[in-house]
């Protein structure tokens, strides 16, 4: 059994609680926070982030649950130096600079470190480098939604000021329907996606809705490119009208091969809750992650690194018995 434990106990952690018991080769030996006393949906015992080291020894992979816009670049490259971890920092600006401080940090440590691990970035990277790669005169396009972004509504959320707050991405049908039929056309970041906000406030007055709407779409890499819409709603709105958290999106390879023969790649998920399926990819990863600390391996990978055998629970030879080679 692969022994984990989940640091940050938000939507991505109870995911990560939920999931576990569809892996049978797993087990949940508990819920790392920095909140006193969580009572943990499943009854898993919970611990203060400070208790962490006792746990040396005890853990094979922890699965961090924070979120990209404050809580990873600080925990990843700490926590890896006495643990193997998988995260979900999905800051594409900083990924590179994020790889290689936890790089450095899991080896000073002899760990593994899966970063970036979900669906964007994540099986959406994967599918943008195989497009690209079978079809090398191509454009490779990336839609997102309608749907929660779970780390854009978390960027929100961390404003002074934001009680709560969602963030749905809306991809334009008119750029996608475009793509579709082949054009290679080049598409501004404004032309491809909207983003659509909607906030609680602790302190709900005009000076404030005019602060944090600012600060809202000015925020960079987040919101300053996009054309974003910021609705202010009272808590029992957002609770009736936006607790569910679906996603989704599509990656696109459109392009020519000999003469002038027209190729779509298409990959496309719809989730109904986006949390749920992150954290199924991130339980998959641990499976990676465990085996390579195993194979006494040690740095930072993204899932581009992993080769897929190594998150599935089944061996070569069954699949190539059962046709899934």
């Amino acid at each position: 059994m692969i022994k984990v434990g989940i640091v940050g106990y938000g939507n991505l952690g109870r995911g990560v609680e939920k999931n576990i018991k569809n892996f049978k080769d797993f087990e949940l030996v508990g819920v790392f926070s920095r909140r006193d006393g969580v009572k943990t949906d499943s009854g898993v015992a919970s611990f203060k982030m400070s208790e962490l080291e006792n746990f040396k020894g005890k853990i094979d992979v922890l699965i961090l649950c924070g979120g990209s816009a404050n809580d990873l670049r600080e925990q990843s490259p700490a926590i890896v130096k006495n643990f193997n971890i998988v995260d979900s920092f999905d800051n594409h600006a900083f990924i590179n600079d994020h790889y290689k401080e936890v790089d450095a940090s899991a080896k000073s440590g002899g760990k593994i470190a899966i970063i970036s691990v979900g669906w964007d970035p994540g099986l959406f990277s994967l599918n943008r480098i195989i497009g690209s790669a079978v079809l090398p005169n191509s454009k490779t396009y990336t839609f997102w939604g309608k749907g929660v972004s779970q780390g854009h509504s978390d960027a929100i959320r961390r404003i002074k000021g934001v009680k709560d707050a969602r963030q749905y991405t809306i991809p334009s049908k008119t750029a996608l329907d475009t793509v579709r039929s082949g054009d290679l056309k080049e598409f501004s970041t404004k032309e491809k996606h909207t983003r659509e906000c909607f906030v609680v406030l602790e302190n709900d007055t005009a000076d404030e809705r005019k602060r944090v709407e600012h600060e809202i779409k000015t925020m960079p890499n987040y919101f300053e490119p996009y054309d974003t819409t910021v609705n202010f709603i009272s808590e029992d709105e957002l609770l009736r009208d936006h607790a569910g958290l679906p996603h989704g999106g599509v990656v696109i390879t459109s392009g020519i091969t000999g003469k002038n023969c027209k190729q779509i790649y298409e990959f496309s998920l719809n989730l109904d809750s986006n949390p749920e399926f992150t954290s199924s990819v991130m339980i998959a990863y641990a499976r990676a992650a465990y085996r390579l600390s195993k194979n006494g391996e040690s740095g930072a990978r993204t899932i581009a690194q992993i080769a897929p055998y190594l998150i599935s629970d089944m061996s070569l030879e069954d699949m190539r018995v059962k046709g899934m080679i």
